[in-house]
């Protein structure tokens, strides 16, 4: 009997942290389930139903909390984008486009973000998704690296050379997008925690994820990486910001010049950057034909666009003859295909043209708020910076990113992640909603609630609700101190 007691004890704290970090697991199932391969022609994804399941729980945990759940700011700036993009529903071309789009960018952009600020409490549970995305950033880094190597990646100049990971050739821009988040992740890590193990371990983490970065030839991609690790840089101090830049640029020079990595290829897709005004290529060419028509399609409908997913519909009659019929993609294992050109790549554009001024103001309206909010706390926070950064930099990055692409294809749930973490930064400091909603207030003692979880939050993390979060009743006081909850008096 005493030794199954003893084998019974280590689970008690293994118990403890699994009920703690229950609310997020569905969160953690979505990051997960994104490291699995896509298949090439499919609609939905396992993500995308996990998504479902995470707005499901959010909606279970609320209403097992039975309070409010967003306070009136948070419910404007996440129900903000519901406006414009309801309203450009009504005019697309087809009933199914509308309920296609509808429900796309509701998942992306309130949704998934939405549940993910009633679903993650405190700074804990903010570095469980965080870490999950920088496992997730790994796993498909790896993989990429492993194309690039074995030529078994997306075609690029004629080789098999293009990292993709899981996602495919027909998705070229979705490991990029992965992996550059866990370099914003790692980054933001890195600079704002305060044990020195888990520093090295996240900017270690970050220098390694360049390699795959630099593989996936995404131009874009480098572009907003580059841009939001110096916001962060020098959100965490000026001088520290230099000494970085020096090491980067060091090991830049080690990476491409001692070693080759990426070679001629590397250096020439680096050159085409500053090529874009006087020579560019094909690419270029095309996604400068889909701005201007997506500007011409806004001057007929300024105010509510053309409709969701009516770009394509409308596309011929407003682009000039320089567009191309499509853009080639092929890899291992992926006969030739020609891909239609149904977006512009540029997700303001793709706002402005079928959302028209309502929905370009309304969901990108919603996002500066949110990045707004999100800076006010990061200066207000010394103590949950390593968390501050990392939210504001995913906000950051998915912002000027978004000036080269848009959403579409299984990495878009990635971006719904990251926008709920910038939420959850930027808006739960008032929620007295968004702590311990998937706990019934009790004022009985548990097994499963380990006493250092609950007896005291972090210093910078928001109010905890309910008796095992900081309001619980005061210890009963006995003749020489406390007494003990397991005392018998």
């Amino acid at each position: 009997m005493s030794t199954t007691s003893a084998a019974s004890v280590p689970l008690v704290p293994q118990l403890a942290a699994l009920r703690r970090a229950a609310p997020v697991l569905p969160v953690l199932a979505v990051i997960a389930l994104l490291g699995l391969p896509a298949e090439t022609d499919s609609g939905a994804t396992p993500a995308d139903a996990a998504c479902g399941l995470v707005v499901l729980w959010a909606v279970v945990c609320t209403v097992r909390g039975a309070r409010r759940p967003l306070t009136r700011t948070a419910a404007v700036v996440l129900g903000l984008p519901v406006v414009g993009i309801a309203v450009s529903a009504t005019g697309a071309v087809t009933t199914g486009d509308a309920v296609t789009g509808l429900a796309r960018y509701l998942q992306v952009f309130v949704l998934v973000p939405l549940a993910i600020v009633l679903l993650v409490r405190d700074r804990r549970d903010a570095r469980l998704v965080l870490w999950a995305l920088a496992g997730l950033a790994l796993w498909q880094g790896a993989v990429g690296v492993r194309q690039y190597l074995t030529g078994t990646g997306a075609s690029y100049q004629g080789a098999y050379i293009r990292a993709v990971g899981t996602f495919g050739p027909h998705d070229v821009m979705g490991m990029a997008a992965v992996v550059a988040a866990g370099v914003v992740v790692l980054t933001g890590l890195a600079l704002g925690t305060g044990a020195r193990r888990q520093r090295l371990a996240a900017a270690g983490g970050a220098l390694v994820l360049l390699v795959p970065l630099a593989l996936s030839f995404s131009r874009g991609s480098w572009i907003a990486t580059a841009v939001t690790c110096g916001a962060q840089l020098l959100l965490a101090g000026v001088r520290r910001a230099l000494k970085v830049f020096a090491a980067v640029t060091a090991a830049c020079v080690v990476l491409v010049g001692g070693f080759g990595v990426g070679g001629s290829v590397l250096q020439e897709r680096l050159t085409s950057i500053t090529q874009v005004a006087g020579a560019p290529d094909q690419s270029v060419v095309d996604r400068y034909t889909m701005w201007a028509a997506s500007v011409d399609m806004w001057r007929e409908h300024p105010v509510r666009g053309v409709g969701l997913k009516a770009f394509p519909a409308y596309r011929d009659s407003h682009a000039s003859l320089a567009l191309s019929s499509g853009s080639d993609t092929e890899g291992d294992g992926q006969a030739f295909r020609r891909q239609p050109l149904l977006s512009p790549h540029n997700m303001y554009m793709l706002l402005l043209s079928e959302q028209g001024l309502l929905g370009l103001l309304t969901v990108a309206g919603s996002w500066l708020a949110l990045l707004v909010g999100a800076l006010r706390r990061l200066r207000g926070a010394p103590h949950a910076r390593d968390c501050a950064l990392a939210a504001c930099g995913l906000l950051l990055w998915q912002l000027v990113n978004f000036l080269y692409s848009d959403i579409g294809g299984p990495s878009t749930t990635v971006t719904a992640v990251c926008f709920g973490v910038a939420a959850w930064w930027s808006l739960a400091g008032g929620l007295a909603g968004s702590t311990a909603m998937c706990r019934r207030p009790s004022t009985a003692p548990s097994l499963l609630v380990a006493p250092p979880l609950s007896a005291s939050p972090e210093q910078g993390d928001p109010p905890r609700g309910g008796a095992a979060h900081g309001h619980s009743p005061a210890p009963l006081q006995g003749p020489s101190g406390p007494v003990a909850e397991s005392d018998p008096r």
